[in-house]
């Protein structure tokens, strides 16, 4: 299948990770130029060039995204080096792993603005172009969490569902200019995200880390993680040109992880 975004512009965050990484990848394979931006310098750079090397257009660029001061700068960067940004795909990392009480406000306006304002923030200055171009793509990456809520993971649980909320209220504004917004919720994905919350899971269960992840893939009722790569090629396809009808959803792409409907 074409999904249609040859020649599109698409900025990843948390290009450099294992589900963002994954997100740059298969945009390239369709034709997409890429900007990977990462707080890790070196992790977006060895992405990109992977993307280059493969015969796909891609820059890397270092990007703390909670520094809301340069988001204009950075922006303006992407588009100085591929032209106006056409998918825009939200990628945060996730705070530490806490139980939801009792955390100081200082951990909750960190989060906040590092997962949610940053988000935001972004969004804002690059959808009026997709708008006035009349096409574009926004994509927030969220979690189980938000429709399950996960223990140990309050901080998380409650900030992005924020997002849920956000989205939505987003893709009313803007569906009738030809740009959708949607979002897309991981169950266990393979990655270091997930390898970290297996070993405080592990630590705070007195168990192993193989135990923790073995009860964890029993309860996916394919059986296992899943890949990062499985989870690009959804977002992908969100990005398309094929996916113009589908706009204020929420995709899980969980192995069927979450028990609700």
């Amino acid at each position: 299948m074409d999904l249609g975004i040859a020649g599109r512009n698409a900025l990843v965050l948390g290009g450099g990770g294992g589900i963002g990484g994954a997100v740059a990848e298969c945009l390239a394979s369709e034709g997409a130029a890429v900007a990977v931006a990462d707080i890790a310098a070196e992790a977006a750079t060895v992405r990109a060039d992977a993307i280059t090397a493969d015969g796909g257009r891609a820059v890397a660029l270092e990007w703390d995204i909670s520094d809301l001061s340069i988001v204009e700068e950075q922006v303006a960067s992407v588009e100085s080096e591929l032209g106006p940004i056409d998918i825009l795909i939200n990628n945060t990392g996730g705070p530490l792993a806490s139980p939801v009480g009792g955390q100081p406000a200082s951990a909750w306006r960190d989060s906040f603005e590092s997962m949610v304002l940053s988000v935001i923030t972004i969004t804002d200055r690059v959808v009026p172009g997709m708008r006035d171009r009349g096409w574009g793509r926004v994509i927030t990456s969220a979690s189980s969490g938000v429709v399950t809520p996960i223990p140990n993971l309050g901080l998380s649980n409650t900030l992005r569902a924020s997002l849920l909320g956000w989205s939505k209220t987003l893709a009313r504004e803007v569906a009738p200019d030809g740009v959708t917004s949607n979002v897309i919720v991981p169950g266990r994905i393979g990655t270091g995200r997930t390898d970290y919350l297996d070993r405080a899971k592990a630590e705070r269960d007195g168990k192993s880390v193989d135990q923790v992840r073995a009860e964890s893939a029993a309860s996916i009722p394919v059986g296992r993680y899943g890949e990062p790569a499985e989870y690009a090629a959804a977002v992908a396809f969100l990005a398309s040109a094929r996916a113009a009808y589908i706009t204020g959803s929420i995709f899980r792409v969980d192995g069927g992880l979450i028990a609700s409907i």
